[in-house]
């Protein structure tokens, strides 16, 4: 069983839409939308945040009317994703009526990158916590080497990578959504900082932005103690093709 994860959002069709979209791309983890208001309007719920929060992860909210039997937070836990400040209300009140909230993690990331970087980290078998780091990373900067003044934050260092590569695109649509999804989602889950082409390898958005096309050659920098490891997953997706033709 994977993690599971909650989409809270003002409005019911981009949850819908948003947790469309990220199942396309991990369809063996349990993504739940929680948008709207109970009669349609733009808003949020409570109510159905607390519904989502217990359907995936099993557990009792000790509301009156709540699921009965709730056997408590699933081993695996819970990301909630939001998209508007008083989303990320909602979901933290829903959280004060669980049984057991400690396996039910909030990231501050943006709705769609932050979701579909988090789904594919939670279907190659991440735990709770780098599932959420998945999504965080997803909303960092494009480039890592902008300077610290302006926010910016990501692999930048001047030391020799502990590991590094060369992998060229073979894949007729070269870094789209889905494999910056796959690389950024499998490189948050691990312990190193990467670089690829001078971006945040555990970055959707500045992956995203490199505009590779097929043939283009990915540098993959790597510092840390799986830096060996991340260099080899970016290398065995990118020579695989992603997986598409």
């Amino acid at each position: 069983m994977t993690v599971s994860i909650v989409v809270v959002s003002h409005s019911e069709k981009i949850a819908d839409g948003a947790v469309e979209l990220a199942a396309q791309m991990a369809p063996d983890v349990m993504i739940l939308p929680a948008g709207g208001t109970d009669d349609g309007r733009i808003g949020t719920s409570l109510e159905k945040v607390l519904a989502a929060l217990e359907q995936a992860g099993g557990q009792d909210s000790g509301q009156e009317g709540g699921q009965a039997g709730g056997a408590g937070v699933a081993a695996n836990g819970t990301v909630v994703i939001t998209d508007l400040g008083s989303a990320v209300m909602t979901a933290e009140s829903a959280l004060e009526f669980l049984e057991n909230p400690a396996g039910v993690l909030l990231a501050d990331a943006p709705l769609v990158e932050g979701l579909v970087a988090a789904a594919v980290a939670a279907q190659g078998g991440a735990d709770v916590q780098a599932v959420r780091k998945a999504a965080e990373a997803a909303g960092g900067p494009a480039h890592p080497t902008e300077s610290a003044a302006s926010g910016a934050v990501g692999p930048v260092t001047s030391a020799a990578p502990d590991s590094a590569g060369d992998f060229e695109l073979v894949n007729q649509a070269g870094m789209h959504a889905r494999p910056a999804a796959k690389v950024a989602g499998g490189l948050a889950s691990l312990d190193a900082e990467v670089s690829i082409n001078g971006v945040d390898g555990a970055s959707m958005t500045g992956l995203m932005t490199l505009g590779a096309g097929k043939g283009t050659v990915l540098h993959v920098e790597a510092w840390g103690p799986d830096a060996e490891r991340a260099v080899e997953y970016v290398g065995g997706l990118v020579e695989a093709g992603f997986g598409e033709p």
